[in-house]
């Protein structure tokens, strides 16, 4: 069984030229709809940002020396 031709033309596919004018308009547009913190806003969440992560290397410091005495201490119970 033969396929037949279809009549139906085929859309031509934008060239990649005006594929990056599209973009490049549509990251425009939702630039606009983006609602921007002010200064403000954006220094004082940096801070939270920065503590808590002088917090969690503080934390994640006392865990792994804890875990350093006890698994020595392990090895020299054991050996």
């Amino acid at each position: 069984m033969r396929a037949e031709p279809t009549t139906e033309k085929t859309e031509a596919r934008p060239g990649p030229v005006a594929m990056l004018r599209e973009y490049v308009k549509d990251v425009r547009l939702e630039m606009m709809k983006v609602s921007w913190p002010t200064r403000d806003e954006l220094r004082r969440h940096t801070m939270v940002v920065v503590v808590m992560v002088v917090i969690m290397s503080i934390f994640t410091g006392i865990v792994d020396r804890a875990l350093s005495y006890a698994f020595e201490a392990l090895l020299k119970v054991a050996g």
